[in-house]
Formats: structure tokens, C-alpha cells, sequence
């Protein structure tokens, strides 16, 4: 049972970034992280490669994780077709 946790702590969680309103498109879209890496290294990168430091980031179109929340429990909580979609929009998109 414990080695079945630890294969979901350590695999790879496929991230499939959608632009929403004016935001710039990625050139790359999806990328794998880290089930066990914190929300905050998505907002991290996307600020990166858009060089925002304001920056608008939801769960299937819905709400904005904690950026202390764990890749993978995100994932195991709203991911589907085998991919956690983020949407991200450098204004407020959504409530």
C-alpha cells in the first residue's frame, strides 16, 4: 500500500495551459511537472515566460488554487483526459 502512495507522489502531472481573454498564447501549452511541486511553481513559470508579475490563474475555468496546494491533489481533484487544464488571463476572467 505505501509503495502505491509513493508512485502517485512521484509522478509526473501533464499541465495544459489555455490563454483566456488578451492574454498572450505559450508557444508550449503543455508541460509535465511534479505531482509533488506546489501550485506556486505553475504561477511561477507562467510568469516567467509571459514577464507578468500580475497574473490571473484558474482550475478549469472555475477558481484560483491556493498556490500551496499540491499538483497532484489538484489534479486528482479536477484533472481529467489524463491532464490538469489551468486557465490564465492577466485580468480577472472569472470570480
Amino acid at each position: 500500500m505505501a509503495s502505491e502512495s509513493q508512485a502517485n507522489a512521484a509522478r509526473k502531472v501533464v499541465v495544459h495551459l489555455r490563454a483566456t481573454g488578451d492574454a498572450p498564447i505559450l508557444k508550449q501549452s503543455k508541460f509535465k511537472i511534479g505531482g509533488t511541486d506546489k501550485f506556486a511553481k505553475v504561477i511561477d513559470f507562467l510568469r516567467r515566460q509571459l514577464h507578468r508579475e500580475t497574473l490571473f490563474v484558474y482550475i478549469n475555468s472555475a477558481f484560483s488554487p491556493n498556490p500551496d496546494e499540491l499538483v497532484n491533489d489538484l489534479y486528482n481533484n479536477f484533472g481529467f483526459d489524463g491532464k490538469l487544464v489551468v486557465n490564465y488571463a492577466s485580468s480577472m476572467a472569472w470570480g
